[in-house]
């Protein structure tokens, strides 16, 4: 293969798995990792991909701009239910407490919950809340603040301060970006802080995310990778990837 016509395979490659590992990409075509970088920087300069550590995401994967959150639950709708299902084995024991964010998949997983299982729950996220006022089994805990629109979740200050006095079993958060370099990441500082105070305030950490958000890196991180127990996406999560976050430390389940 001459190295123009590996240079757009690895362009495809990008395009079609969200992100490639330079390790993984040099032995699919039997080159040295040099020979990927010096591919991956020529790409990059002709505005193909861009590069991040370890490998080379597409060109819109360092995205700035939000989805709101009717998009988000219209996209990707099996995935998400799968992941919610798998998550479900997650869940503390009778009796135990849990902190839900706000998004798309955690919605997923609100509406899953068994209805006989005695939780206490906090949230900030209006229609997690709603959903749940009205579990009988449900103890639940509204965490207030301004509510943004385009997630509909509580933000700022009073919500981050409520978190400082919470111990929870477990919490679940959403995320709009994963990676290894970067970590799980969000594209508003606001909602970054909320997760990030969610984090700290939980005894076991668990990121539901879909395989579309792996190898995307938004503005602020909120967690790095060995700040997370727990990854539950789907089946078409890129291999390479996976065996990326996994080398450091997280549990990365796969529904």
């Amino acid at each position: 293969m001459y190295a123009e016509e590996r240079q757009q395979a690895i362009a495809g490659l990008v395009t079609q798995r969200g992100r490639v590992a330079v390790t993984a990409v040099a032995e699919h075509f039997g080159v040295t990792t040099e020979t990927v970088r010096r591919d991956l920087a020529l790409l990059e300069r002709a505005g193909m991909l861009r590069r991040v550590h370890g490998g080379a995401v597409p060109v819109g994967a360092l995205a700035v701009v939000e989805p709101a959150l009717g998009e988000r639950r219209s996209t990707r709708t099996d995935a998400k239910r799968r992941i919610a299902a798998a998550a479900l084995s997650l869940l503390p024991s009778a009796n135990g407490s849990a902190i839900l964010d706000g998004g798309s998949s955690t919605a997923a997983l609100a509406e899953l919950l068994p209805p006989e299982r005695a939780l206490v729950v906090a949230t900030n996220s209006v229609p997690i809340a709603a959903r749940l006022a009205g579990a009988p089994a449900v103890t639940l805990h509204v965490l207030g603040g301004r509510v943004r629109g385009i997630t509909q979740s509580a933000v700022g200050e009073s919500t981050v301060s409520a978190l400082t006095d919470l111990r929870a079993d477990v919490v679940f958060l959403g995320t709009n970006g994963i990676s290894a370099g970067h970590g799980f990441s969000t594209p508003d500082e606001a909602e970054a802080a909320v997760k990030r105070a969610m984090a700290r305030a939980a005894q076991r950490v668990v990121v539901l995310g879909d395989s579309s958000k792996l190898g995307r890196e938004h503005l602020v991180r909120f967690a790095a990778v060995e700040d997370v127990d727990v990854l539950v996406t789907d089946d078409e999560a890129d291999p390479a990837v996976v065996a990326e976050l996994e080398s450091q430390g997280i549990e990365v389940l796969v529904a």
